[in-house]
Order: C-alpha cells, then structure tokens, then sequence
C-alpha cells in the first residue's frame, strides 16, 4: 500500500489526485496546498462553482473521498516554501513513498526538490506548456539529477539553432509574454493523465537507474501517444516532452513524444559533485543577492 505526498491541486493537480486516488494500492494521501478556489478557476476544474470561495486542499479531499471512502486523505493547508513548516514538511515526506508535484511556482518545485532529496524519496513532476501545446512529465530518483539540472537542460535543449529563436517554452516563468497563455482543461488533462501514469509506474519500480554524471541524451520516439511502446520512458530517463499541437519553431508534429535522459550536472551545487550543505547553501545565496543588491 502506497503514501503519496503531493503539493498542488489546481486544475492539473485535481486532475492527478483524482486518477491516482483511484489506484487500490494508494491508501493515504498527504496534500499540501493553501490556495482559494476563485471563480477563474471554474472553466479548468473539477469543483463546482459553488464551491468558489473555499480552499482547493478541503475541496480536493471532499471530492477524493466520494469515491473512495476508504483512503486516508490529510489536507495541509500551507505553502511549501513556507521556511516555518519545513520541518512539518519533512516529517510528512519521511514517511511517504513517492511525491508528486503539481504547481508551477519555480520556487515551490524547488522547495519540493530540496524537501524530497533530503528524505531520499523519488517524485514526479507535471509541466504544462504555455497555451497548452504540450506538457512535460519528469521523474527524479535518489541518486539522480535535481530539478535545477533537468530545467537547466531542457531551457537549452528546446532552443533550435536559428537566427531568431522561438520563445523558450520550457520556462512558464520567464519574461516572454507568451507563457502568460493558458491552456484549456483537455490539454491540461492530458499532460496530466500522463503525469498520473507516470508516478504509478514509479510506485512499481521506484529506482530507475539514473546517468552518470556527465552523459546525457535524448531520444525523440516516433509520432505516438506516449505508453509503453516507444514514446514512454525507459528505465534511465528523467522526461518526457509530448506534443499537443504543430506550432512552427516548436513543435514538427502534434501528438509526438520525446524521451529525455539527463545526468547530475558534475558543477551543480545541489546534487553534484561540488555541491555544499542546504545550510551554507542557503547562505551562500543569500550573500550573493546582498552584494548584487536585490
């Protein structure tokens, strides 16, 4: 039986609550989320609207137990960069077998990376892409890449060898002006369904074999929907990046799949070789933005 711990259900994290609440061997679930249902968020949720108004963490837990009164769902209402609830956090994650993130804060997925490879548990993370022209799905295993590593990867990999550009679609929080575009509830739902795959397969096998530091990879599989042919993810790979809609610059195809295998980065200072305790980390940042005087 299997203790999830995720943080975030908007309108993708319903979505992947939902789906692997119905998996029998889930048996609790620990959600941390501190967010209002506001009445934007009706067109793209599970809640009703006569639900805006609540919080999403009570809202989520309510619906979960309609159909399965027999999971132990603990809503946490807080935010999981919150530095006074960390050690709360850590307990939690302790005790879970596998995390799953779905926010798309960059400094929450971080917090969640910090949190999960301090109690040496795999998670999973589900992107959706600007406009909802695809999604990526990431796994990260003890021993692995952190999640600085994978994004720092893909924001370069994305980029095609031209002389303008196109928007890089792998930072939804950047400046362009195009991450600002929603997607609507079918394309969030599908890089979602994935992402619920995804962690369910890593509950069977939690302990992919990572890369070496150093070596590196990506493998575009054929035009398919991702499964256990050829567009899902192998045993050593950390991504999958799948295609919802032909957008010129980005995207050849709709409905393609690519397969990334991305190692530790040997310079990272989180989970490299040369990387510090979380501590002097921490204070090492905190000097570096002092002197540069943000």
């Amino acid at each position: 039986m299997a203790h999830i711990l995720q943080v975030g259900a908007g309108s993708g994290g319903a979505v992947v609550l939902d789906l692997l609440a119905r998996e029998p061997s889930v048996n609790r679930v620990s959600l941390i989320e501190f967010d209002v249902y506001e009445s934007h968020n009706v067109y793209r949720h599970l809640f009703p609207a006569s639900s805006i108004g609540r919080l999403k963490a009570e809202l989520a837990a309510e619906w979960v137990r309609g159909f399965r009164s027999d999971l132990v769902v603990k809503p946490v209402i807080a935010d999981i960069t919150d530095p006074s609830r960390q050690t709360e956090f850590a307990q939690i994650a302790a005790k879970c077998d596998i995390g799953v993130c779905a926010v798309d804060n960059e400094q929450a997925k971080h917090a969640f990376d910090s949190l999960m490879r301090v109690a040496g548990k795999p998670w999973t993370l589900g992107e959706v892409l600007s406009g909802g022209i695809g999604g990526w799905v990431h796994r990260f295993v003890p021993g692995g890449p952190c999640y600085g590593c994978v994004a720092s990867h893909l924001q370069r990999e994305v980029k095609e060898q031209q002389d303008t550009p196109p928007p890089d679609y792998s930072n939804p929080g950047g400046a362009i002006p195009e991450t600002t575009v929603s997607a609507n509830k079918a394309s969030i739902s599908v890089i979602a369904s994935l992402h619920a795959s995804a962690t369910l397969e890593m509950l069977k096998d939690p302990s992919p074999s990572p890369l070496p530091q150093g070596e590196m990879g990506l493998n575009p599989a054929p035009p398919s929907f991702p499964g256990k042919g050829d567009g899902g993810l192998g045993s050593s790979e950390t991504s999958l990046l799948f295609s919802l809609a032909k957008v010129p610059g980005v995207f050849d195809e709709a409905f393609r799949s690519y397969r990334f295998r991305i190692p530790r980065s040997p310079s990272c200072l989180i989970c490299g070789s040369a990387a510090v305790p979380q501590g002097d980390l921490d204070v090492a940042l905190g000097e570096a933005l002092d002197r540069l005087g943000t």
